[in-house]
């Protein structure tokens, strides 16, 4: 199924807060930037996705998002995940959308072709659930229509969005995706990061570049 892909972005200067003993500032910045680069990149080589929709208030990716022809919904004031995804999900509506996929800007290891195969297995009244590689959060949502449930993101969302998606009559799916079970939030995420694109950087160029010019080995 096309689908309408929705990324919320934080502003740069307020990502990855948690891995500030690891990271400094502008590491971390370079960091979020590349990450979000490398899944646009993605998103445009899928042949499932109509249309993405970044919700940002951060000037660069605004520029990153325009670059790749993405539209922007303005996030001024970093309402929060949730809050950003239900905006992209209300904007994908006015634009007539009947999917969307709701995706993490942090997660640059996303593969296309995986996720053309995933849209596949969407349907109308069918919610399906990308869980983190712990198996406890959520990194993206399969949503047919947009508005099925309210994405509801953070500690424990992979219940409790199932949660939601039975309350609204609706059939829910897990979808463990390899490409998008990791993201960004902790040193181990860090370490697990390095590990990978040491090995293969090409699945994610722009995040190994940062890796490599401002993490130290």
């Amino acid at each position: 199924m096309r689908a309408t892909a929705i990324i919320p972005v934080k502003h740069f200067a307020a990502a990855k807060r948690r891995l500030a003993d690891a990271l400094g500032h502008e590491a971390r910045v370079a960091l979020a930037a590349a990450m979000l680069g490398d899944v646009l990149d993605a998103v445009v080589r899928s042949e499932s996705i109509r249309r993405t929709i970044v919700v940002t208030g951060e000037p660069e990716a605004e520029r990153a998002a325009s670059e790749q022809g993405a539209e922007v919904v303005p996030d001024p004031h970093d309402a929060g995940h949730s809050e950003a995804a239900s905006s992209g999900v209300a904007r994908a509506l006015e634009l007539g959308a009947e999917c969307a996929v709701l995706l993490p800007g942090d997660c640059p290891l996303l593969d296309p072709r995986e996720l053309d195969a995933a849209l596949e297995r969407v349907s109308t009244g069918r919610v399906g659930i990308v869980p983190d590689r712990h198996g406890t959060g959520t990194n993206a949502l399969l949503l047919a229509p947009p508005d099925a449930i309210a994405p509801s993101f953070g500690e424990g969302s992979r219940e409790r969005h199932g949660r939601l998606v039975g309350a609204a009559g609706l059939d829910a799916a897990l979808e463990p995706l390899d490409s998008l079970a990791l993201d960004l939030d902790t040193p181990d995420d860090l370490a697990t990061l390095r590990e990978v694109l040491r090995a293969a950087p090409d699945r994610a160029p722009r995040t190994a570049a940062a890796l490599q010019a401002h993490v130290p080995a």
